[in-house]
């Protein structure tokens, strides 16, 4: 009978050393809802064989006669890779310090990994609405690291066009698919990045994108006036820097 009962208290201490030591090394990415859009645990990219983990998300607004208007919700997505490669710097950071520190968005914005932004509209914009603003960012942004120049210029003419004609009703959806520094296209002998821009009428994710711009600086840029140093969206930057400081602690996540 005594044997019978150690065998069956090492079993538990066992099983639960087990669980113990699985519930520190994994977890599994939950949903983000910002406002009325529910942004899953893990997207594929239009026209990608990958899929990708929510690492943050939420609201972008501006101050309008002292009143908060929402306009956007943001939801940034990561290929599971990022996850090793910022950890080597930055695991162990909370999740204050992350936010506070622009090299760790910097690292998630040019970083070899894919990237999926989806930007969708709680109030209705124009296509030239929204294009002349993030142009505008971007352009501040360029100009403020001494960086704006002809192919910057050209790269701006061809995001102005691909949203001439759109609008945006609430509901509808812009995705922006950065690719990673090994997807790139070759024109002229040049190697250039690219970042794959698709629109939806809902906030599901199209199957084909409907435009391609071959231009590294835009594809970071794009991302960088949403969650770098003075971007739009500090609620998606901090939504980013509390997901991510939790998942660089573990060896794995499910999604």
């Amino acid at each position: 009978m005594f044997q019978v009962l150690t065998i069956m208290r090492v079993l538990f201490i066992l099983s639960l050393w087990i669980h113990l030591a699985t519930a520190q090394t994994t977890t599994v990415v939950t949903g983000v809802q910002v406002e009325n859009f529910s942004f899953p645990p893990a997207a594929k990219p239009p026209g990608s064989d990958k899929t990708l983990f929510l690492g943050g998300a939420g609201v972008r607004g501006l101050d309008v006669d002292g009143k908060f208007v929402k306009y956007t919700a943001i939801g940034v997505y990561l290929e599971e890779k990022a996850l090793p490669l910022l950890a080597t710097e930055w695991k162990g950071k909370s999740a204050e310090e992350l936010t506070d520190t622009d090299e760790f968005f910097r690292d998630i914005i040019t970083g070899p990994f894919e990237k999926l932004t989806q930007v969708s509209f709680i109030t209705q914009l124009t296509g030239k609405q929204y294009s002349d603003k993030v142009a505008e960012n971007c352009i501040a942004f360029w100009k403020s690291i001494g960086a704006y120049g002809a192919s910057e210029a050209r790269a701006i003419d061809w995001f102005l066009d691909v949203f001439k004609d759109q609008s945006f009703p609430p509901g509808s959806s812009i995705f922006f698919t950065h690719l990673s520094n090994g997807s790139y296209v070759e024109r002229d002998g040049i190697s250039l990045h690219r970042v794959q821009i698709s629109f939806s009428k809902h906030e599901s994710i199209p199957e084909v994108g409907n435009a391609v711009i071959e231009n590294n600086e835009l594809a970071e840029a794009v991302l960088e006036t949403i969650i770098g140093n003075g971007g739009v969206s500090p609620a998606a930057r901090k939504s980013l820097a509390t997901r991510l400081a939790e998942f660089m602690k573990l060896e794995k996540i499910d999604f």
